[in-house]
């Protein structure tokens, strides 16, 4: 089968830094499934595995985790989807990534995709959605009310990956105002676009624009880049015995800033239950299912953007250096062989 993978981490300027390979068809074992794989989307935790993590001594690390494709093949004991069904889903951390014409995947974190997208809409979807769902509602629980809090949402980085497609579960799946951060014009109107209530700039201080705006402190904080550079202004902003949730990797964080306020931080990766194989991993597939469901009701829509052809080196490594650029708005999607 044709791949794009590498050998040797390093910067996307590099020759080496994404191949384009063969290698043997995989084979579904247990409860895999076997998918052709039709588009993938290429996310922030790509570049970062590309940049530092090698392969076994000689071989080749496929990396890619989204994908929307059509199941081939099923393990013995695969209960839940049949050669044709069409399925999308962000995979596992610890496998080889869908970067791949065909591509094994555990059937408890798969989603049936939706029928009213296209394989590229579909692709920009499962590991944002995972993500914005989980941290939202595992994670920060917000059907559950903080008292006297504002019951709102900051959503930093909204107009990127997370921050699209957490603005609009936020605004179609609970009673939050939702106010999104973005900071230049085309980001703005996108979030507003997307549904937030409210859109501030998070080039300038967030806690005083946030008070602004007359709504009383926030109960929660979703934060999805540059978290670094926010936390002053979060632990001002939020409400006390609000519920801070994060995904990115802040280089310093004083979490001493939250105590007076007894705020929870709580971090979200989507590829935990996978990870360590929870007992709730099916939760993911269900998750997804949910998401396809909403789709298809129109309440949300892809988040695609930018759409390259075929999946290759070429292709794979302009879409790494756009999201490492920290410009992109939406999501990127390759599609096709």
């Amino acid at each position: 089968m044709k791949a794009v993978g590498y050998q040797i981490p390093g910067a996307i300027t590099e020759a080496t830094a994404l191949v384009d390979i063969d290698l043997p068809d995989p084979r579904p074992e247990g409860r895999d499934l076997l998918v052709e794989v039709k588009a993938v989307s290429v996310n922030p935790v790509d570049y970062k595995i590309r940049r530092s993590t090698a392969p076994e001594s000689g071989d080749w690390k496929v990396i890619g985790w989204d994908a929307a494709g059509i199941v081939r093949a099923t393990g013995p004991e695969v209960t839940l989807f049949q050669p044709g069904d069409e399925v999308f889903y962000a995979g596992s951390l610890i496998r080889p990534g869908t970067n791949a014409e065909l591509h094994l995947v555990d059937e408890r974190i798969v989603g049936h995709r939706p029928t009213s997208l296209s394989w590229a809409e579909s692709a920009a979807l499962p590991l944002t959605s995972l993500t914005a769902w989980e941290a939202m509602f595992d994670r920060m629980d917000v059907t559950r009310p903080v008292p006297g809090a504002a019951e709102a949402i900051v959503i930093i980085g909204g107009a990127g990956g997370v921050g699209s497609i957490a603005v609009q579960i936020a605004r179609q799946c609970t009673d939050l105002t939702v106010i999104a951060t973005a900071s230049r014009p085309e980001t703005q109107d996108w979030a507003r676009d997307l549904g937030a209530h409210h859109v501030l700039d998070h080039s300038q201080p967030l806690a005083a624009q946030v008070a602004a705006l007359g709504l009383g402190a926030p109960a929660f904080v979703f934060s999805t880049t540059h978290t670094d550079q926010h936390i002053p202004e979060i632990a001002e902003l939020i409400a006390p015995q609000g519920r801070f949730a994060l995904i990115d990797d802040p280089k310093g964080f004083d979490v001493m800033l939250f105590k007076r306020k007894a705020v929870s931080i709580h971090h979200e990766l989507m590829f935990t239950r996978a990870l360590y194989q929870t007992p709730d991993m099916g939760e993911q597939g269900r998750i997804l299912n949910e998401i396809a469901r909403l789709v298809d009701d129109g309440r949300i829509r892809t988040t695609l953007t930018d759409t390259l052809s075929p999946i290759n080196a070429e292709n794979l490594k302009k879409a790494h250096a756009l999201i490492e650029s920290g410009t992109a708005r939406g999501k990127i999607v390759l599609e096709g062989f």
